[in-house]
């Protein structure tokens, strides 16, 4: 992603509100915890405690700061969010570019595996798995590998499909490139922004399911601070105080939603056709563009 496309974002209403809401939100998750006012940990009033007297959103279960507790919250969602999803690439564009170059037999196999993993619900799939592993951070981001890396591999087996028939691509062919060169130097280039794209989306989805399972006291365990698992922990005295609840809900919102409209203005600032100038220069050809990526994203 360079400068002007940055800026193209930028110009577009919903990316410039996306980039604003992102910002605020990781600032607060990443320099939150140098601000708490008091230990995430130390009880330091009555339970349940309304906002006031000292406590700007009140006292969770527990009697702890709630404040302090969202300030310290969001760095393990996100974080462990980040990691998943950017594992669940490498896994998933590799086995796209494989089924998408290769063709014939090895993308038939490769997607039938594929569709295994797809026709679990993201959701139980991940039950399934930390069932049967424990609660450990890495069982929760190998969990999240698992949902999110074959609806990538089908994405990025649509658009290597697509470029790979290109003249560019048949001459890196006929010159010799090994699979890898071509991969890196003819595929790649010219599906980076359907990828890029698609990251925004399944980063969002990365980060409800991470948030889901901590809710649901199969990710993280207390008395880590972490914005799912503290909707769960203060559901049952919500009447007492409801800002234990919204506060962090409403952080987890605000990042998904941000992260959304700063994909959706990314779609449109570059377009649903790219091309690579420099090969297309050197096979003298001129290339059919990848798909629109908003078709893409429907095969997902």
């Amino acid at each position: 992603m360079n400068g002007k496309t940055i800026k193209g974002i930028l110009k577009v209403p919903s990316g410039l509100i996306g980039t604003i809401v992102l910002v605020a939100v990781l600032a607060i998750a990443l320099l939150g915890p140098l601000f708490t006012p008091h230990s995430i940990t130390a009880i330091v009033g009555t339970s349940s405690a309304p906002p006031g007297h000292g406590f700007l959103l009140g006292t969770d279960f527990l009697g702890r700061d709630v404040l302090s507790r969202v300030l310290a919250g969001g760095r393990s969602v996100i974080g462990i969010g980040f990691a998943a999803t950017v594992l669940a690439y490498l896994v998933g564009v590799t086995i796209g570019l494989f089924a998408g170059y290769r063709g014939g037999t090895s993308d038939a196999i490769a997607m039938r595996v594929v569709d295994v993993f797809l026709a679990f619900p993201p959701l139980l799939l991940l039950l399934l798995l930390i069932g049967g592993l424990g609660q450990h951070i890495w069982v929760l981001i190998v969990s999240v590998i698992f949902a999110l890396a074959p609806p990538i591999a089908r994405v990025t087996r649509t658009a290597t499909q697509s470029v790979s028939k290109q003249s560019y691509v048949e001459a890196a062919q006929a010159r010799g490139d090994s699979t890898l060169v071509i991969w890196r130097g003819d595929i790649l280039p010219n599906i980076m922004h359907t990828i890029l794209a698609d990251f925004g989306i399944r980063f969002a989805v990365s980060i409800l399911l991470v948030a889901s399972l901590n809710y649901l006291g199969l990710g993280l365990t207390p008395p880590a601070a972490d914005w799912g698992l503290m909707t769960s922990e203060n559901q049952a005295t919500f009447i007492l105080n409801p800002a234990a609840v919204v506060a962090p809900a409403v952080m987890l919102a605000l990042l998904t939603i941000s992260i959304n409209l700063i994909a959706d203005a990314y779609i449109r600032v570059v377009g649903g056709r790219v091309v690579s100038r420099r090969r297309r220069r050197r096979a003298g050809a001129t290339p059919v563009a990848t798909p629109p990526l908003h078709a893409l994203k429907e095969v997902a």
